[in-house]
């Protein structure tokens, strides 16, 4: 199996310039490809392939126009182009959105690097044309591996560089259990074994570093009212300060949330059960919930049943997805007896038909455990 992982660059000021006009140049070849299958498309032609469009680009690469292009690595426009290409083909399938046109402010800066030209050696990386670059972590990474899909990427405070590598999947000994997990609000996880997972978010440390991003929010909507200048804003040296702790403290609270993550489906990976079955929820249909999409975001539901996934996966265990429709929570654990209705309100399952009072996610969890694959 295919492990990703992911290490902190640290570039100096010259690198850094030229991490930042490399993702310029992926996202320039991104915009070029769609352009060019829009304008084919409106003038009734059919999909250009993505080697078609880069041989075209090779050709302008040898005008004076286009030269600048041969000071960055090939890969990383060859590899954009793919990717809108890519992008275009499955919304004609249907499977996604339109693809959009990448801004400069909007975008995450990322390009991609070649397979072969990237190397790993005493805590520093290689990208091509740009250098040997030091890593922050020294031995995360091994030297003389084979690489699958190596990105770089900033995320509005460092850079990284990710790749996958081929790991041997690894066999436990594994009990005969079956857990369910219900996923929430209240708390992240509720396991039919007994074991709970907090909300993270309702903790003193979480708050305390919301309160103070809201502080800063307000502070740096002020300093924007204060330099308005007709219908445009200034922004000043103090602003961009500002602007740049807010970034530091959202990563450092998507970090506090992560690692949070990472320990849950670890721990419950660690009890070596046979199975794991997880209700399949639609995030997308929650989040259009105005009152509970900001909760529902901080929790991370999405990125928790991916990471309990590819550590199952690593171990053995078989991860089950319950259909969406299955009443897990409207069903009676002691009985089987199921309700009609309901509500979010009613934190406790109370049996009409045997009496049984049962916390609503316990309840939850324990007939997930339960499920069976139709």
């Amino acid at each position: 199996m295919i492990i990703a992982l992911k290490v902190r660059l640290e570039p100096n000021n010259k690198q850094k310039t030229k991490l930042f006009q490399s993702a310029g140049v992926a996202r320039w070849a991104y915009n070029w490809t769609l352009a060019k299958q829009e304008e084919n498309y409106k003038s009734g032609g059919k999909f250009i392939k993505d080697g078609d469009l880069r041989k075209e680009l090779t050709l302008l690469k040898q005008t004076e126009e286009y030269k600048w292009l041969n000071h960055y690595s090939n890969n990383i426009t060859k590899q954009a182009i793919k990717d809108a290409c890519d992008a275009y083909d499955k919304f004609f399938k249907k499977l996604a959105d339109k693809p959009k046109f990448k801004s400069k402010k909007k975008s995450q800066p990322k390009f991609y690097q070649d397979t072969e030209k990237i190397k790993f050696k005493e805590g520093r990386v290689r990208l091509e044309k740009i250098g040997w670059v030091r890593l922050s972590e020294k031995d995360r990474i091994p030297e003389n591996a084979k690489y699958t899909n190596p990105r770089v990427k900033f995320d509005g405070v460092h850079w990284y560089v990710s790749v996958g590598i081929e790991a041997e999947q690894g066999y436990v000994e594994l009990t005969d259990e079956s857990i369910g997990i219900d996923l929430g609000i209240k708390d992240l996880a509720v396991c039919s074994n007994e074991m709970t997972f907090k909300n993270i978010n309702k903790t003193k440390r979480v708050k305390k570093l919301q309160k103070k991003l809201r502080r800063l929010q307000r502070k740096v909507s002020n300093k924007y009212e204060k330099n308005k200048e007709g219908g445009s804003y200034v922004k000043t040296g103090n602003i961009i300060k500002l602007e740049k702790n807010i970034k530091k403290l959202h990563k450092r609270l998507d970090n506090i949330r992560t690692d949070n993550r990472h320990k849950a489906t670890a721990q419950i990976v660690k009890t070596k059960p046979s199975r794991v079955v997880m209700e399949n929820l639609n995030v997308s249909g929650m989040m259009k919930n105005k009152h509970l999409s900001k909760a529902i975001a901080e929790q991370g539901l999405f990125e928790f049943k991916t990471m309990l996934q590819y550590k199952c996966r690593k171990y053995g265990i078989e991860f089950i997805e319950a259909d969406k429709w299955y009443p897990s929570s409207k069903t009676c654990s002691a009985c089987g007896h199921v309700k009609t209705r309901l509500s979010l309100s009613e934190r406790e399952f109370i049996c009409e038909c045997c009496g049984t009072v049962i916390d609503r996610d316990k309840n939850a969890s324990i007939n997930l455990s339960r499920y069976k694959v139709s």
